[in-house]
């Protein structure tokens, strides 16, 4: 009996082995990816048999046909009638269009509610040249197979991609806890999908289709659901996509510079300029006395005696991170450039279309010449993304409240931190999210913050002398949406109701001492720990 159990097993286990180590497999640029939770592993043309099922991708098109159409849908409300209503909001809430693309939410997209017709469907995409399977809108559904070539020509010509673009770098902002975008920063703007695996119906495969930064058609297939391949393939993927400039470099940033210093001439060899765009090498000569070499492609403008930049968004990042810093170490120039970002967006004001802001010391400083290849792909790689939460400032050396320090994020660079923990380390009240829709998943309670601050101070003495406690250099106390207090010690956050009442106090302290203790058995010990919070606070 032993030989052919030894048998059954070495068959068995190989097999097992196989299905564990599938592959994820990525269409891109002509070619299929086979990635493991690490690496590139192999590389060939993309096969026109690959197929894949639509699963959510479906709503990708009924998106793009509303906003190309105009429609002006009602939101989608939930009223507790259905269960798929879990992927759209909670009872009595509603969702609009874009958070429904994110969130994944059917009932939103269903044709019947919009007043979709097969024949207007049939007809718009025929009109666009769209393949077979997406002038048939029955047949737009999850189970559908398509092939995956077929699937990126669509996207290339999708209607309403810049806008979804835009939009889908949230899906990549909310995925595994904020881990996805740590590793691949803004590169990466798509759908998921999941369904029924192709071999065992009782299991899952999943992926994303949609597009990077500079528009590329990106589809991506694996086993597991869609957020099982994003949580387990991010740094894999980080190693094959590029940080191309991105297709929407951000609308102009018309910029004064040098605000400070009066400028007495503009020369062109010897040639002193008049008024217009400038094109070429330049020496600008100051009425202090000092003179500068600058360089423009026709982006520079004199204007009555003025020197003024007009830039898209993504450049003038890169020239700030150029003139304030240096494009490494990498995470610390990815934190910085997310703050100089942040900074444009709290601090500039509107100018026609162009948002307008000064170059100076007291804003930020902007080189005046093209940002170097390095500068670029760091303002590439962090395309859209910005904080929120927080009023964010930055200096060379001096930290703060709500500053990053560049030296220190250089330190904490060299010491392997990623450019998301530096971040959060100088704003540990904000998020990361997208330029044109700013959302904090920390709504600061600041007079929970300080009560708790004040309290520690006269705590110190008696938690010194507890076994494993460690006091907590940078938190975060944030108001609670729903559900028990907790706290989330990745991002070093309190979450209460507030600090008005006793219980209040009871559930910051509480929380606080489960931060405090981390490193320690005592701080998963429940009964400890609220001993020591009424301790604290009663006795």
């Amino acid at each position: 009996m032993t030989r052919p159990l030894v048998w059954l097993l070495m068959c068995v286990i190989p097999a097992l082995a196989t299905a564990q180590d599938e592959p994820l497999r990525v269409a891109y640029k002509g070619e299929l990816l086979s990635l493991n939770t690490t690496q590139l592993t192999a590389r060939e043309p993309l096969p026109s048999s690959l197929e894949t099922p639509l699963g959510s991708l479906w709503k990708v098109f009924v998106y793009a046909w509303l906003v190309d159409t105009g429609a002006r849908e009602p939101a989608y409300e939930c009223r507790g009638q259905s269960k798929e209503e879990v992927y759209c909001c909670t009872a009595g809430g509603k969702i609009e269009r874009d958070q429904a693309l994110v969130k994944s939410c059917g009932l939103y997209f269903e044709p019947a509610r919009l007043g979709i017709t097969a024949g207007d469907w049939r007809t718009y995409w025929q009109a666009r040249q769209a393949p077979s399977w997406l002038l048939d809108l029955p047949s737009v559904q999850p189970a559908t197979r398509v092939s995956v070539a077929d699937l990126l020509k669509v996207l290339v010509l999708l209607p309403a991609q810049e806008q979804m673009r835009r939009v889908l770098l949230d899906v990549v902002l909310n995925a595994a806890d904020g881990n996805v975008v740590g590793e691949l920063g803004g590169r990466l703007r798509v759908k998921t999908w999941s369904w029924l695996g192709d071999q065992d119906p009782q299991s899952r495969q999943g992926g994303f289709a949609g597009w990077t930064a500079d528009g590329s058609p990106i589809w991506a297939g694996g086993r597991g659901t869609s957020q099982m391949v994003l949580r387990h393939y991010g740094s894999a993927l980080a190693t094959v996509l590029p940080a191309s400039w991105p297709a929407e470099a951000g609308r102009c940033v018309e910029v004064g510079l040098f605000s400070r210093y009066p400028v007495s001439r503009v020369l062109a060899g010897d040639r002193v300029v008049s008024s217009g765009p400038l094109q070429g090498d330049y020496r600008v000569e100051f009425a202090n006395g000092n003179a500068l070499d600058i360089h423009s492609d026709g982006e520079l403008f004199l204007l009555n005696d003025k020197l003024v930049a007009r830039l898209d968004r993504e450049e003038y990042v890169a020239r700030v991170l150029e003139r304030e810093a240096k494009p490494e170490p990498a995470e610390a120039a990815k934190a910085l450039a997310v703050a100089i970002r942040t900074y444009l967006l709290q601090n500039a004001t509107r100018n026609g279309e162009c948002l307008s802001i000064d170059d100076s010391s007291t804003r930020q400083r902007v080189a005046p010449r093209p940002a170097s290849a390095d500068s670029r792909n760091i303002a590439a790689w962090t395309a859209d993304l910005v904080l929120a939460g927080s009023t964010v400032t930055y200096h060379s050396d001096q930290p703060g409240p709500d500053k990053l320090a560049w030296q220190q994020a250089v330190e904490q660079a060299n010491a392997g931190q990623r450019y998301d923990a530096i971040l959060l380390h100088a704003y540990p009240r904000a998020s990361l999210s997208r330029w044109d829709n700013p959302v904090a998943s920390c709504e600061a309670l600041p007079a929970a913050q300080d009560w708790l601050q004040k309290q520690r101070r006269g705590w110190r003495p008696r938690l010194e002398s507890e076994t494993g406690y460690n006091e907590v250099s940078t938190f975060a106390v944030c108001k609670l949406a729903f559900g028990r207090p907790f706290v989330d010690r990745e991002r070093q956050r309190i979450y209460v109701r507030g600090v008005l009442s006793l219980q209040d106090r009871l559930d910051l302290t509480h929380e606080y001492l489960h931060l405090a203790f981390e490193a320690h058995p005592n701080g998963q010990d429940e009964t400890y720990i609220e001993g020591l919070a009424r301790h604290l606070l009663l006795e």
